[in-house]
């Protein structure tokens, strides 16, 4: 293959590899059924049924994939008719159910043999087995059949590919240190969050990890009021009735949780929008009030399989940082969106984060005409185009109810992950009979709605923070900021009261006045992630000053105890 693959060979790559990893577990586990296999970003996997095995056999599978390989069998490609599919799979129901369901979609079925094995597959594949020359095996899962959890549960097994063996050792390199950025690592480290099996999926903030939290919002807020934005809370729990006038009923039904109040069908909110138009709708609005924009720290459930809850990534209960801006006419719309361009681009620098921007176009399933979709999708690519922003589109991926800019952040590791959204829509403006009050003394008028996030999920935005990085936290958001060492129990006094200057400040300080050697205390501060670790002995104390290092052990040497308060004052105030 070419030095510089597409992702359409990759994903040929990877598809191959999938094939070969069915073809090795059909010979080490004869009884294990091959249902599906596809490409998937960086790699592939493969979902079986009747297979029990762990990651210990990882190195058993690999080895015979290994041997698949050194044979170059050809991929051959035959047209097959649902007789003769049937026939060949006999044994294996969903390779049946698949070519029963493909029949009769008027699709042609094909097969793919390499060696002795045969697979239901519409390709396409690399020309022999030996063009797979780097995979590794990285996990198993469970997964439903179809995704669907009244069906089956099948064994999900995990593997990545590349062109070349440099390219798979960098990514493993790239995993190893990931491994060592896991955000549920450093959350157990820095004693930040948990988890427990009373709340499957919804974290639990201690005290360190809630100081994170609330600076984070701390800075929202100042940047939204000098934005214009007014805060708004609304209800947890909201009535059936709203969520079928939403839509959200018919086309998230599933994600969402239900309940009963005075014999009334509630349910949780998934969305915090159906609410804060109810704001919105409590008296007449007039043309001289917009734009209208209304910020929300809006705490959300939805339902999510337990097999793909993942740390603070994917949980069940959230808080987006929400926010709904209705305007009058279209070009308030289009200051108004270049308006949300530019605040997340402020608020993700400020958190030393590159980002790349998608437009997610009409999905198959949608509200609306195609009209106010072509205009809302070229409302938002126009924006992005004025502010000279480049960006790419991800057809067929918008909310039922409009179009949206995905922003996706990179982090120290390259790896990038989807936090802030920009969502026009024309949908529920109709749905709620919006109107306000227009020149001509009318209440005709509809106004256009922005729903956007920019954090996103927080608790997601906080654990892709730690993981950007590693726990090192700016001196604004860090949980403790300074901690104090004494070299000897008769400076613990002149410790506590250099702390006291600091907390007057309303600086995060601890005082270590343990009974422990000064390495050692310096080695547990730095492990915790203290930003400023400050010494104080025979010699601080005799010229009222600290010894100032760093967590990265760099070392700043004596400084007075009011210059020092100064400096960090400034450096909080900043949010350098």
């Amino acid at each position: 293959m070419a030095k510089k693959e597409s992702k359409e060979d990759l994903d040929v790559l990877r598809h191959s590899a999938a094939h070969i990893l069915a073809h090795a577990v059909q010979e080490l586990y004869p009884e294990a059924r091959n249902t599906i296999g596809p490409a998937v970003e960086d790699g592939f996997y493969y979902d079986f049924d009747n297979l029990q095995i762990t990651p210990e056999d990882f190195p058993k599978i690999e080895k015979k994939m290994k041997e698949i390989v050194r044979k170059k069998y050809p991929f051959e490609k035959k047209e097959v008719t649902l007789a003769e599919a049937k026939k060949i799979f006999k044994n294996n129901p969903f390779k049946i159910e698949i070519a029963d369901e493909f029949e009769k979609l008027g699709g042609k079925l094909t097969v793919y043999k390499s060696g002795d094995f045969v697979d239901l597959c519409k390709g396409p594949h690399v020309k022999s087995t030996g063009d797979v020359k780097a995979f590794k095996l990285t996990k198993i899962a469970g997964a439903y059949w179809r995704g669907d959890p009244k069906n089956k549960q099948l064994t999900r097994v995990y593997g990545v590919a590349f062109p070349s063996k440099e390219e798979l050792k960098e990514y493993i390199t790239r995993m190893q240190e990931a491994a060592k950025r896991d955000h549920r690592k450093i959350g157990r480290d820095l004693d930040l969050f948990s988890f427990h099996d009373c709340a499957p999926g919804m974290p639990f903030w201690h005290p360190k990890g809630t100081i994170i939290w609330n600076e984070l919002i701390k800075y929202w807020r100042e940047e939204h009021f000098n934005a214009g934005y007014g805060e708004i809370r609304t209800p947890v729990i909201l009535s059936k009735c709203l969520w079928e006038q939403s839509g959200h009923w018919k086309h998230f039904k599933e994600n969402m949780y239900f309940t009963k109040i005075d014999e009334v069908e509630c349910a949780v909110k998934p969305m915090n929008c159906p609410g804060g138009i109810q704001v919105y709708m409590n008296r007449v609005r007039s043309y001289k009030e917009f734009p209208i924009r209304m910020a929300e720290l809006g705490l959300v459930h939805r339902h999510e399989l337990s097999g793909v809850l993942s740390g603070l990534f994917r949980v069940r209960s959230f808080t987006q940082d929400d926010a709904h801006i209705y305007c009058a006419d279209d070009e308030q719309l289009k200051q108004e969106i270049k308006g949300v361009i530019v605040l997340a681009d402020r608020i993700y620098k400020k958190f030393g984060f590159d980002y790349h921007v998608e437009l997610s176009t009409m999905p198959e399933k949608a509200m609306g005409t195609k009209a106010q979709w072509d205009r809302a999708e070229k409302a938002l690519g126009d924006a992005m185009k004025e502010l000279k922003k480049d960006f790419t589109v991800n057809p067929g991926d918008g909310a039922f109810y409009g179009p949206k800019l995905d922003f996706h952040l990179k982090d120290a590791l390259g790896r990038t992950w989807q936090c802030g959204t920009l969502q026009l829509d024309f949908q529920m403006p109709v749905q709620f009979d919006l109107k306000f009050m227009g020149a001509d003394g009318t209440e005709k008028h509809k106004p256009a709605l922005l729903h956007r996030t920019i954090y996103g999920s927080i608790e997601r935005f906080i654990g892709v923070l730690l993981e950007h990085t590693a726990g090192k936290l700016a001196l604004w958001c860090s949980p403790v900021q300074v901690r104090i060492l004494t070299v000897a129990d008769r400076f613990n006094d002149y410790a506590d009261k250099a702390a006291e200057q600091m907390k007057k400040e309303n600086i995060r300080v601890e005082v270590d006045d343990r009974s422990e050697s000064i390495s050692r205390k310096v080695r547990e501060a730095q492990l915790q992630q203290i930003n400023y670790i400050l010494v104080v002995g025979e010699k601080e104390l005799k010229d009222k000053t600290v010894t100032v290092r760093t967590r990265d052990n760099k070392i700043h040497g004596a400084k007075k105890v009011e210059s020092f308060v100064k400096e960090l004052v400034k450096e909080i105030q900043e949010r350098k």
